[in-house]
Parts: structure tokens; C-alpha cells; sequence
């Protein structure tokens, strides 16, 4: 397993780097999932938008104003967050950096990085404006496209996905969040995917009502999108160790070829520091790995997920009716992960005498709202067939 970089370089090239301990396996891959993703969006909304299923929309625009106070306050403190906590994991001793993620959340940092830093994004910002101001500021209208749009719906899936994911976090943790409110929300571990899912989806389907960008349409676009954002984030999981394993499994291997790790892995290493000491290990952390063997269902995810990409965007021109795709991608979604979680480990619910997971009982929904938004969408447009009328763009 690899908690950041420093071990992956380390194991694989030999090479001992010591910044690259900063870089967070899961969150590097999760980065790595969004950028590869917005640009898979961006490409299938600019195909769309070239059929006519997308329309522009237009806004006026001030060009030639100066910089204002705001604009340079605000960049300012951006580039003194980034100097006086990430610049100083770089340059403050190594003691007060030991742990890059106490670090972050504590009061600690470099007021002269992040002072520098704030007055060059200031600098910058008032650079480039004064670059373009006019002589007289004047207003113009743009057309915008949606895949114009494609870094604003990313930021907000990431920001919304990541608050969800640890708000239902802690509703499936509840005794856990309990114990220490603070620490369980400033952890980086603890994220829970349905949750982010679902407010990510809340806050995408406001910002399309607010631009006008065709719901179904959009939907259909992100659903293979999607699926592969969440196979390649599991490699951040699988890689890191973060918790996201399955059950214990003492069974043997099905295959003498599967390499051990594919069918029952104690996840040395772990970045949740969880089971036994590693024998002869001398890192001050992450020297723990399980007691007994599980399931790597994180690594099964990753597999499975991708083939589902695969078929839905071997899908998504062959599906004409809109939202069809979507519930397709619903409907996998939710089989996958309920079948997943048989041998997953999980905190459980009790309904009325039943002890599903919480993500059995999501993934559940997910599938009936799939279900549901596909015969709906079919039967709406079989019915526009027949009285000669087309089928509703949105």
C-alpha cells in the first residue's frame, strides 16, 4: 500500500522524495479521476451541442474595467492560504510537517510564503487586468455553450460531492463522529460515495435550471462520466488503504494463477494505520497491516466499474430517448454496488427486524429511480411518436 507518494516512488523507483509525502494517494487519484472525467464530459456536451440538442446562452460582460479592490483582496488571500499552509510543507522544519494533514488543519504555517505568495496572485491578478483595460469600459454579450460550463459543474461536483460524502459519512458513523466531532470531520478518511453522489447531483441539477441547459440531456452526458470517475477514484482506495475493503476471506483461491492480492490482501501499510505492527517496519507511521486476509472490493470496483463505462458509452449514441442513459447508468450504479456490499465491511441499519448496509439501502433506490426514469422516459416517448410530436429535448 501506498499513503502518498513518497512510499509509491520509493517502492517502485527507488528514489526517497521527501515533498512527494505531502501528495495523498486517494486524493491525488480523485484529482486525477475529475481531470480525466472533465474532459471526457466536456467532449460528449461539445457532440451534443454539435446535433442541436444544446443551445447556447447569452450574457453581457463589462471588458476593460481595471482591477478593483475586491478582485485583488480576493486573490490576495488565495495566494496566502497557499503560501502560509502548502508552500510552508515545504520549507518549515520537518518536525512541525511530520503530519502533512495535522498540519493543514492546525493554526500552523509561513507568514512570509503566504504574505510573498498573496501580493504575487494580487500582483498577477492586477497585471492581467490592467492588460486589457480600455479606455472606456464597455459591455459585450458571449454566447456560452455547456461544455463552456464544464469547470464550473466540476468544481461543484467536487465540492458538493465531497461535503455529502462525509455528511452521510457520518450519519452511517454516528457512535464513531460522536466520540470526537472535530477530528472526524477534519479527517480526510471517512467518505461515503453515495452521499456525495446525491448532493453533487442536487447542486448540477440547480446550476443547469439556472442556465438553461437541458436536464436530460446533461444527465445522459455525465452517466458514463461518472461511472469512470468512480472506477478510477477506487484506485485511490485500493492503492491507499483507506478502510474501503471487504470481509475476511480465508477461502482458497479459485485460480492458482490470481496473484494473492486479487482474492484475499491484509493491506500492509494502510493509511488508516489499521490491524497489526509490520514486522521490521521502522516508519514513525503507516506500519500496520490487517490481522487476516479480506476481500479487495476496491480493487473489484475498479474492474466492474470500468466495464460499465465501457458499455454505456457504447451505449450513449444508440439511445436516443433522453434520460434513458441515465436510468441505465442508475440502474448499474445501484447493482453493482448492492452486490458489492454483500462482502463489504459496513455499519448496518435496523428497519423493522432488516439489517441492510446504508449503501444497500441507496443503492436500492438507485436502481427502482432508474428503473422508474426508464420506462417513464420510454413510455413518454413512444407516446410523442405515436401523435407525430418530437421527442422533449430536455
Amino acid at each position: 500500500m501506498y499513503p502518498n507518494l513518497y512510499y509509491a516512488f520509493k517502492d517502485l523507483f527507488g528514489v526517497e522524495w521527501k515533498f512527494l509525502r505531502f501528495v495523498n494517494s486517494f486524493g491525488f487519484f480523485v484529482a486525477i479521476a475529475f481531470i480525466i472525467c472533465a474532459i471526457v464530459l466536456a467532449n460528449e456536451l461539445r457532440r451534443k451541442s454539435k446535433q442541436g440538442l444544446f443551445q447556447p446562452t447569452e450574457m453581457q460582460v463589462m471588458v476593460g474595467q481595471p482591477a478593483t479592490i475586491v478582485d485583488l483582496g480576493l486573490n490576495f488571500l488565495l495566494g496566502f492560504v497557499l503560501g502560509y499552509k502548502i508552500v510552508a510543507l515545504f520549507i518549515m522544519d520537518s518536525t512541525a510537517t511530520e503530519d502533512p494533514q495535522a498540519f493543514i488543519f492546525s493554526t500552523l504555517g509561513s507568514w512570509p510564503a503566504g504574505i510573498l505568495l498573496g501580493l504575487l496572485f494580487a500582483g498577477l491578478k492586477w497585471w492581467e487586468k490592467n492588460k486589457q483595460k480600455l479606455a472606456k469600459p464597455e459591455k459585450r454579450t458571449v454566447r456560452i455553450w455547456p461544455h463552456d460550463r464544464v469547470g464550473e459543474i466540476t468544481i461543484m461536483a467536487l465540492i458538493f460531492g465531497l461535503l455529502g460524502a462525509k455528511l452521510f459519512d457520518i450519519f452511517e458513523n454516528w457512535s464513531g463522529f460522536l466520540k470526537d466531532p472535530s477530528a472526524y470531520i477534519f479527517s480526510a478518511q471517512g467518505l461515503t460515495f453515495y452521499g456525495g453522489l446525491i448532493c453533487a447531483a442536487i447542486a448540477i441539477w440547480l446550476y443547469a435550471k439556472k442556465h438553461n441547459i437541458g436536464f436530460w440531456h446533461l444527465n445522459d452526458a455525465m452517466a458514463p462520466t461518472m461511472m469512470l470517475a468512480y472506477s478510477l477514484g477506487r484506485i485511490g482506495c485500493q492503492v491507499s488503504g483507506d478502510g474501503d475493503w471487504g470481509i475476511p476471506n480465508t477461502s482458497p483461491k479459485p485460480f492458482n494463477w490470481l496473484p494473492d492480492w486479487m482474492w484475499a490482501y491484509r493491506y500492509p501499510h494502510n493509511v488508516n494505520e489499521v490491524g497489526e505492527k509490520i514486522p521490521g517496519c521502522t516508519d514513525v507511521k503507516y506500519c500496520n497491516q490487517l490481522d487476516v486476509a479480506v476481500f479487495p472490493t476496491a480493487f473489484y470496483e475498479i474492474v466492474v466499474c470500468f466495464i460499465l463505462f465501457l458499455i454505456l458509452w457504447s451505449l450513449r449514441k444508440k439511445l436516443k430517448v433522453p434520460g434513458m442513459l441515465f436510468g441505465l447508468y442508475l440502474m448499474l450504479n445501484g447493482l453493482e454496488r448492492f452486490f458489492i456490499e454483500k462482502i463489504r465491511v459496513n455499519t448496518r441499519l435496523d428497519i423493522f427486524g432488516f439489517r441492510p448496509t446504508q449503501a444497500e439501502v441507496i443503492s436500492t433506490i438507485l436502481f427502482l429511480s432508474g428503473l422508474a426514469i426508464w420506462i417513464i422516459r420510454a413510455q413518454k416517448a413512444k407516446k410523442q411518436k405515436l401523435t407525430g410530436g418530437a421527442v422533449n429535448p430536455s
